[in-house]
């Protein structure tokens, strides 16, 4: 039984003050949200203080990156020991952003993944095709290649601290969504290809996230699909109102 995962990755919004703010607003709202993981991902800078505001609730801290070396002369980075000495339970990897505009690659996502994972985090990996490789009918072969690349080394017990993300690159943000059938249509082909890499029971077991302007109309029927065990949401997850709405798909 996979356990439904919904994720708000804040991206670059919400100072500390706006951040407690809306985890304020947000606890009452999904406090008797039973059956699911919730999750969010605020700025690094108002991570602990977010952590302070939900303790004890039902949510979750997750950071939006991280580095793969415990410590050194990194200016600007931040390691996975460090995000969970703030109160992080996940960290989101390979974000389609992280790809885009900061060089991210299945590389770079494999690193962090084992070291965040070696932290005792959980990871949120993500993967996911372009509009152009859509169009060009590549969208398996791409999304193929980056799991294999992001999770390249680890163990069938490494998979048990991981969630895999789907998000078309074309639907984030854009207002665009995959239908339900085309979501699907990827999500068996990740759990497939799950089962190939490591074993049939941790490719049952491995929870795999949409992501991709899921809002409150249509989360449902994304949800009703088997092998969709939860939603990667951005613009939605900062407002508590349809943020609950998402992660109250199963009341």
């Amino acid at each position: 039984m996979r356990i439904p995962v919904i994720a708000g990755n804040w991206k670059l919004f919400k100072t500390i003050g706006e951040s407690i703010t809306l985890v304020d607003e947000l606890k009452p709202l999904v406090a008797n949200n039973h059956g699911v993981e919730i999750i969010v991902a605020p700025v690094f800078t108002a991570l602990s203080r977010v952590y302070d505001a939900i303790e004890g609730s039902n949510i979750l801290l997750a950071a939006q990156d991280c580095y793969w070396e415990e410590e050194g002369a990194f200016t600007g980075e931040v390691a996975p020991r460090q995000l969970k000495d703030a109160g992080c339970s996940y960290v989101i990897i390979g974000h389609s952003e992280r790809r885009q505009y900061f060089g991210e690659t299945d590389l770079t996502v494999n690193r962090k993944t084992g070291a965040a994972i070696a932290a005792g985090l959980n990871v949120i990996v993500c993967v996911g095709e372009l509009l152009a490789e859509r169009e060009l009918d590549q969208t398996f072969s791409v999304i193929e290649t980056q799991i294999k690349g992001g999770l390249s080394g680890l163990t069938a017990e490494d998979l048990t601290h991981v969630v895999i993300a789907y998000e078309p690159v074309w639907a984030i943000g854009t207002g665009k969504t995959a239908t339900d059938a085309q979501a699907q249509e990827v999500h068996i082909f990740i759990r497939q290809l799950v089962a190939r890499l490591f074993n049939p029971s941790v490719a049952d077991a491995v929870r795999i996230l949409y992501g991709g302007s899921v809002k409150p109309d249509n989360v449902k029927g994304l949800m009703a699909r088997p092998d969709i065990d939860g939603a990667l949401v951005g613009g939605a997850s900062l407002k508590a109102e349809s943020f609950a709405a998402i992660a109250g798909f199963n009341v």
